[in-house]
């Protein structure tokens, strides 16, 4: 039986889910304040002009209409929506970060659990055949157990412009955190190959570089104007127009002619001088990590790196797993005796996937389709596998600014005591 979804949030991570979708099942509906994005939306989708909605209300305001809602709308719309959804009866594949609040989170937990629907959380990382295959190779315990782990997610200098000093995710107050944004994928990630809750974190980081004592003399408010713009890496023009119709371009506008691009450029905060923004989110962190097992973990992530991929050394008992899933290799080397002898080493290439982030978009796609057909409910980035991975990340920013080291279980109390009070 062919299946029908609502997308709530029209805009790059919602037309992806939706498109995988649309592939085997039916887009009804779409909410999405932007006109140009509803339209381009409905219009990719066949969904008829009574089905199209400016705000989330309008739609809710129908009733259960579908099978599931796909909700991919802004860090701090999530809350709102993701419990009125659940209110109303609807199945939920929800965009990462489930909150910026932990307490938002455990309430969306609480309330999926007892009103028994399916919420999916759009943790990725786990249905990539990269991470799978190094949570298999640890699960084997041919390593023996884990001791630590050196994890770092490289942001790419041109995504850290785009994303968190230009875009959407420029500001903690207003969208969330960049470790809780970015980098609950690479809490979750940690937490499921170690296979253990969190006991202890802290953190450190702030936003060294994009900055208005960083910008280039002469330089302007927008790029367009600027005179040094020849000379400048971050130039909007270079950033968008030889990538059109590719991300990031397609996120600045609908039209994707050079002309269109440069129109929006003129106005759209994708064409203001990366150092003079309001932006506020660190562009590095340090984490530090000790698991209830005793495994301890150091997370990187930066903003000052060439390419987006994430590298990480897992140093087990008796052998190290080394892997970048750029290059798609995992190096798995058990230790030899000494220097001289030669240490046994197997070289894994996992089979590639397509689709984005390594084929963890279809994954999760194919995940989320077919628990929504299933009796019962068995996914691997469930509302209850998800929430730690937000607790982590919550704790991670609190350490940072604080400059103290937080304890889970009493933030998990705390937490827990302002849910239920």
């Amino acid at each position: 039986m062919e299946l029908k979804l609502a997308l709530i949030g029209a805009g790059q991570r919602g037309l992806i889910y939706s498109r995988h979708a649309y592939q085997s099942e039916e887009i009804v509906a779409v909410v999405e304040p932007d006109a140009g994005r509803r339209k381009a939306a409905a219009d990719e989708f066949q969904i008829p002009v009574g089905k199209q909605f400016k705000n989330v209300d309008e739609f809710f305001q129908l009733g259960k209409i579908c099978d599931a809602v796909i909700i991919s709308s802004m860090d701090r719309d999530h809350y709102a929506q993701t419990m009125e959804a659940l209110n109303i009866g609807y199945d939920i594949l929800l965009e990462k970060p489930i909150s910026p609040s932990p307490e938002e989170c455990l309430r969306i937990q609480q309330k999926a659990n007892e009103k028994g629907r399916k919420v999916i959380v759009c943790h990725v990382l786990r249905y990539t055949n990269f991470f799978a295959e190094i949570k298999r190779i640890i699960d084997s315990r041919e390593l023996g157990k884990i001791i630590t782990i050196q994890h770092n997610e490289n942001i790419g200098n041109f995504h850290m412009a785009h994303s968190f000093v230009r875009g959407n995710w420029r500001r903690g107050d207003l969208a969330s955190p960049i470790i809780m944004q970015k980098s609950c994928h690479d809490m979750d990630i940690l937490a499921w190959l170690v296979d253990s809750g969190a006991k202890r974190i802290s953190s450190y980081g702030s936003l060294a570089y994009f900055k208005e004592e960083n910008a280039p003399a002469g330089s302007a408010e927008r790029c367009l104007d600027c005179k040094v713009a020849a000379d400048c890496r971050f130039d909007a023009k270079k950033a968008y127009l030889p990538v059109r119709g590719q991300w990031p371009a397609t996120v600045i506008s609908a039209d994707q002619s050079e002309e269109g691009l440069l129109q929006e450029l003129q106005t759209s905060p994708y064409g203001r001088c990366v150092y003079r923004m309001d932006n506020n989110v660190c562009d590095h962190q340090v984490t530090l990590i000790e698991f209830k097992n005793g495994v301890t973990a150091t997370f990187n992530l930066s903003g000052f790196t060439n390419n987006m991929h994430r590298t990480l050394k897992i140093m087990c008992e008796h052998g190290e797993i080394r892997g970048d899933d750029l290059s798609n290799i995992i190096e798995v080397t058990k230790f030899a005796s000494n220097m001289a002898e030669t240490s046994q080493q197997t070289v894994i290439r996992p089979a590639a996937v397509d689709g984005g982030h390594h084929g963890g978009d279809t994954g999760l796609m194919i995940d989320f389709l077919e628990n929504l057909e299933r009796a019962d409910f068995n996914s691997r980035s469930s509302i209850d596998m998800s929430v730690e991975s937000h607790l982590m990340a919550y704790a991670a920013e609190e350490a940072r600014v604080t400059g103290t080291i937080i304890d889970l279980d009493q933030l998990r109390e705390q937490v827990q005591h302002g849910v239920t009070a």
